[in-house]
């Protein structure tokens, strides 16, 4: 028997082999399927070839409209349970309608990481600032995504660090939930298969070059913290791995240097599992960082910043080092790469991470369990999110008569053709 009907409205189709974000739907879907859930995943966007073969899965797909009625004419055909936005922009678009056509419907938002965080990170960056709560909250893209997640009955948070943030600013717990990824728990047997320290060369570091914190950890790899491991480690490689890398990084690849761009690679996880050290420089960003699980789910110990490891590894030791200058960094990774005894302390402490922080079956309860009790009480609930009301009924209305107005525009343009 089915345990109802969830329509995913996706900002992109997921890549998984591409993009952490597109991993971490995938793991979505095979959730809600394994629980009985019909699934329909929708969107404005076109599918690419690294796209996930949604129907092979039994995921049902639909091609979406912006600013079109058809998109309101499904809505109320599906009649889905539960709606879920795989990012705040994609509640921006379909929200209101979303709420106006299934009102009892279950909205839920899939923050991925908090976009906002990652932009302020960005910007204080460039202009050599320090974060601060009061700046982030200044950003029009803050109020938005903030805005979002009041106007949903839950959002997803998948970094401690940010279920922190939003609850120091006073967003009520009720409308979190803190949902890493799901991992599979580490098993003796499987550490009798992961290659050992004396089999294992070079240095590896992945990144999808559509992301922009990726792209200035290569550019910062490249420029400042390579040249000092090689003044030290003369013979080492370090393989850079990620879909959609730009010119300017396929452009840095010097095989005389080390350093050498691969580009996208079916398998990642193989690659990484045959890497002896995982470099991660990341000076902005938000969220969990997909290469550095990956890095502690194949034993490769990972040399990273403080905002690569944010929200990763609870009060428990990193699974490698962490350092924030390129100096330190470039120390970190000659340690970790010629100190067997280091390497072999870090590679147990991401084991102790997968298997105390990111436990599978603990957080899939906890998911359903919430699911059901949202379900059984929405109408309180909604009730008990006053700002939430006050921004869905002013949102709303802005909204729609927006949409509709550049539906009738489109309409009008169509008709003189």
């Amino acid at each position: 028997m089915r345990e109802g009907c969830i329509f995913i409205i996706g900002f992109t189709w997921p890549e998984p082999t591409s993009t952490a974000a597109g991993n971490r739907m995938l793991q979505l879907l095979s959730f809600f399927l394994n629980q009985n859930y019909r699934i329909v995943f929708g969107s404005t966007a076109k599918e690419s070839e690294r796209s996930l073969e949604l129907k092979n899965m039994g995921v049902d797909t639909e091609n979406i409209l912006l600013n079109n009625s058809s998109f309101d004419e499904f809505l109320t055909q599906l009649r889905p349970d539960i709606v879920i936005f795989d990012r705040f922009l994609t509640e921006e678009q379909f929200g209101w309608r979303v709420a106006e056509f299934v009102p009892k419907a279950l909205r839920v938002l899939d923050t991925e990481d908090l976009h906002s965080l990652r932009y302020i990170r960005e910007k204080n960056l460039k202009s050599s600032q320090s974060f601060s709560i009061e700046n982030w909250l200044r950003e029009d893209v803050a109020k938005r995504e903030i805005a979002s997640i009041y106007r949903c009955d839950l959002s997803l948070i998948i970094s401690s660090y940010e279920m922190k943030l939003l609850q120091e600013i006073n967003i009520d717990k009720s409308l979190l939930h803190h949902l890493p990824f799901f991992v599979n728990p580490i098993k003796e047997s499987d550490l009798a298969n992961w290659t050992p320290y004396y089999k294992r060369h070079n240095f590896i570091s992945i990144g999808n070059g559509k992301h922009k914190p990726n792209l200035d950890a290569l550019r910062w790899l490249k420029n400042e913290i390579w040249p000092k491991i090689r003044t030290v480690l003369p013979k080492a490689q370090l393989s850079v791995y990620g879909a959609y890398l730009p010119q300017q990084i396929e452009q840095m690849h010097n095989s005389n240097e080390g350093f050498l761009v691969k580009g996208w690679v079916a398998d990642a996880e193989s690659e990484m599992a045959l890497a002896r050290v995982n470099l991660a420089p990341l000076r902005f960003g938000a969220g969990i960082k997909g290469k550095l699980l990956l890095g502690m789910q194949t034993g490769t110990p990972s040399v990273t910043t403080p905002i690569g490891a944010e929200g990763m590894h609870s009060n428990l030791p990193w699974g490698g080092l962490i350092c924030e200058s390129a100096e330190n960094i470039a120390n970190a990774a000659f340690k970790l790469y010629t100190d067997k005894q280091e390497w072999l302390k870090a590679q147990s402490n991401g084991i102790s991470i997968i298997n105390e922080v990111f436990d599978n079956q603990y957080h899939k309860s906890l998911l359903m369990l919430k699911i059901h009790e949202l379900q059984a009480d929405l109408e309180q609930h909604r009730s008990r999110n006053l700002t939430g009301v006050l921004l869905q009924h002013h949102s709303s209305l802005a909204t729609k008569y927006m949409a509709k107005w550049i539906e009738e525009k489109n309409r009008k343009s169509d008709n003189h053709n």
